[in-house]
């Protein structure tokens, strides 16, 4: 059993726990996820490691009400345990293999789009330790929808911050922002977009009129963590890969938004089916 040490609304449906889980903390590295369970009949599902420290034992995860199981899951307190805490899985991020004096030497831009936020923070954190120059854009439909803001400012250079509405900072989609900041002319090593899988395509679409190299991660598409369900396949660079086992973080002009977009409304109906069911028979 993993206990909650401590939980916290970010926004509305999206709660932040840090999970006492000594095993994953040591292991875990940016761009990794995790694979949660609330009960022993509930259903495990995939989270991005939001943060993680090894002399606490402790992971942090973010998660947005969506559906059955994480509405379990944020329905957790402070105090109680979840089920199966199992990781970290995935690959970790690229850079980490990458030397100090490499890192000191090169910049990254990071887009976040809504729960994006939450993988975007722990890259954001090591390459800052790193010595590395960071920039980050954050979108969301509104102010109120905006998570660890004041965390992610912390460990970056420049934070730029677009809403739909218009509520904080640039009054837009991210890649209108992107555009308009690329425009000034201003270079980056490499780039890095988390978020919704149109966002992700349409910042791919954006970025390569500047030829900024990207790295999207797909974590959203993934269910079972393993690659034997076979619902994250997707096609990169015209070979079949699985979002769990070989990335979640990819080549973002190699992979085929398209495909990944139609993979991940497989299971919607009966997703939304499910949760229907679950909430009369609680009330």
């Amino acid at each position: 059993m993993y206990k909650i040490l401590s939980k916290k609304t970010l926004a509305q449906g999206i709660v932040l726990m840090e999970v006492e889980a000594p095993r994953v903390a040591q292991s875990s590295r940016p761009g990794q996820f995790v694979m949660v369970r609330a009960h022993e009949k509930g259903e495990r599902i995939p989270l991005t490691i939001c943060d993680y420290n090894p002399l606490r034992g402790t992971v942090t995860i973010v998660t947005q009400i969506v559906g059955v199981s994480s509405r379990l899951i944020c329905a957790k307190e402070e105090g109680s345990c979840l089920t199966d805490f199992t990781g970290p899985l995935g690959m970790a991020s690229e850079f980490v293999c990458e030397s100090p004096e490499v890192l000191k030497s090169r910049r990254f831009l990071f887009l976040a789009g809504g729960l994006g936020a939450a993988p975007v923070y722990p890259q954001l954190k090591y390459l800052h330790q790193m010595g590395a120059q960071v920039d980050v854009m954050v979108a969301a439909k509104s102010k109120d929808m905006l998570i660890l803001i004041d965390e992610m400012r912390a460990v970056c250079d420049h934070l730029y911050i677009a809403t739909d509405d218009g509520s904080k900072g640039y009054h837009g989609l991210i890649t209108g922002l992107l555009k308009q900041h690329l425009a000034t002319g201003v270079y980056y090593d490499q780039a890095v977009a988390i978020g919704p899988m149109v966002m992700m395509k349409f910042v791919a679409l954006t970025a390569k009129e500047f030829n900024l190299p990207l790295i999207v991660s797909l974590n959203t598409i993934m269910v079972d963590g393993t690659g034997m369900c076979g619902a994250c396949r997707v096609t990169v660079g015209g070979k079949t890969k699985f979002a769990c086992v070989d990335g979640p973080e990819f080549n973002a002009y190699e992979v085929d938004f398209d495909e990944a977009m139609r993979r991940q409304l497989m299971y919607k109906d009966m997703e939304t089916a499910a949760d229907h069911v679950c909430k009369i028979g609680r009330e």
